[in-house]
């Protein structure tokens, strides 16, 4: 059998029952976790109220809702506006290893059509969004070599499959169907690595918009009877062969299926920027708590990282990197992180705002830092060294930064981070309904019908 069909049987052919208990928590933690940075995205996120705008003018039917906001509109256009939130504060969960965001696109397009649906129970959406992440896990582990260097970017590509996943899951399409579904998303679904090297863009804030859309209407158009192709991953001119090349182990893509749930290995923020960041952010804290650093006693800062594609995407162009011109720039800039993390000692949403980005202390430390690529260091080691009173103080930065699995963050505190970002809504929601959303969340299990959920947002 070929790797899309044994795949499709797979998505079909699961249940609840199936998936393990430690998988089931997990999915039920980043289910509110996402739900908390979508909230928060309404007001902070930049370019998302266009997506809304256009999600509410567009729409002729009122089906599923536009989280954080006083509409409904059809499931496709929900996933479309509620996407365009899920990764613009770039604080959403994430798999460290697959260099993937597996439930940024899953998670809008799976509410989407579970609502538009009308009667799912909390196990039939955890199966859904447990296969969806797990997919777009797998399919990023699958990948040997970053096709950022043809010009793709993964993330929102592969983030695709996640919502097709999930969307057909729940409208419990045959293996057939999701073969033609993946097929769908297959000629839907882009992303230029351009946007890496655009400053000015938001285009890297906004993308999974697409991806939770094409992944809904696929599923859909599937469901209608549209036929796609058999080898839509594997295929001469599938994902792989296109993205690629020959830069790919297929025998990822089933190594323990159905047993083991790659969303059960996700990371979850404590801070909102790039996950490649956070390392260097623990190591920052490190030396200036410990030694307590004044932003005026700070001479220069000397990052040491290993040259893979994203740590070169997180200090290129140095210039542009010190001094971000938006949000998601910044974000996506470990000068600039660093700089923020040694003068405020803390990095928070409110860290990125417009007049944040413009702090004087924080641009002047940035100019004080350089980086240094180290062909000798693993992929995921690196330092930095602050000069400060004429002492030059130095920590490696940690293998696994907090919120990893293995450094995983408290539940308490993950609550209190869904509380404080749903606080940013754009409509605001009650303390006891927030309350309420956590409980019933973190028993989704016993969730009937997930309107239950939904009528407290």
């Amino acid at each position: 059998m070929r790797e899309s069909r044994i795949l499709a049987e797979h998505i079909a052919h699961i249940h609840y029952d199936d998936i393990p208990s430690s998988a089931v928590d997990v999915t039920k933690s980043s289910l509110l976790d996402g739900l908390g940075v979508i909230l928060a995205a309404g007001t902070m996120g930049e370019g998302c109220q266009q997506f809304v705008n256009l999600a509410i003018e567009e729409s002729g039917k009122e089906e599923s809702t536009i989280i954080g906001f006083n509409a409904k509109v059809s499931a496709a256009m929900a996933a479309f506006a509620n996407g365009s939130m899920s990764h613009a504060l770039d604080f959403e969960d994430t798999h460290d290893r697959a260099l993937v965001h597996p439930n940024a696109a899953t998670i809008p397009a799976a509410l989407a059509v579970a609502e538009s649906i009308g009667n799912v129970s909390g196990k039939e959406l955890i199966t859904a969004l447990a296969l969806g992440s797990d997919i777009v896990s797998r399919l990023g582990l699958a990948l040997k070599e970053d096709p950022i260097r043809y010009g793709w970017y993964m993330p929102p590509i592969l983030g695709a499959f996640g919502a097709a996943t999930a969307a057909c899951k729940l409208l419990n399409l045959s293996p057939k169907q999701i073969l033609d579904a993946f097929s769908l998303t297959l000629c839907q679904v882009t992303c230029s690595a351009e946007l890496t090297r655009s400053p000015h863009s938001v285009v890297r804030a906004i993308r999974d918009a697409f991806s939770a859309k094409a992944g809904v209407l696929s599923a859909l158009l599937a469901e209608k009877g549209v036929t796609g192709f058999e080898q839509p991953i594997e295929g001469k001119a599938g994902l792989f062969r296109l993205y690629s090349r020959e830069d790919y182990d297929l025998t990822v893509l089933g190594d323990g299926l159905g047993k083991t749930f790659e969303g059960a290995n996700v990371s979850f923020k404590p801070w909102p920027s790039c996950r490649g960041t956070h390392s260097f952010i623990e190591a920052t804290f490190q030396i200036v708590n410990t030694h307590d650093i004044k932003p005026g006693d700070i001479e220069d800062i000397r990052l040491i990282v290993s040259p893979t594609p994203l740590n070169r995407v997180l200090c290129e162009p140095l210039e542009t990197k010190r001094s971000p011109r938006t949000a998601i720039d910044a974000k996506f800039s470990i000068p600039f992180i660093v700089a923020l993390a040694s003068v405020r000692r803390g990095v928070t949403l409110r860290h990125f705002t417009p007049q944040a980005l413009t702090d004087p202390e924080v641009l002047e430390v940035a100019q004080k830092i350089a980086y240094e690529l180290d062909s000798k260091l693993e992929p995921m080691e690196g330092f930095i060294q602050i000069k400060a009173g004429h002492k030059v103080m130095s920590s490696k930065i940690p293998e696994f930064a907090y919120g990893h699995p293995t450094n995983p963050i408290s539940q308490e505190s993950l609550v209190a981070k869904f509380v404080d970002c749903a606080g940013h809504s754009a409509k605001q929601i009650p303390r006891e309904n927030l309350n309420k959303l956590t409980e019933l969340i973190l028993h989704l299990e016993d969730v009937k019908n997930i309107r239950e959920i939904l009528v407290y947002l």
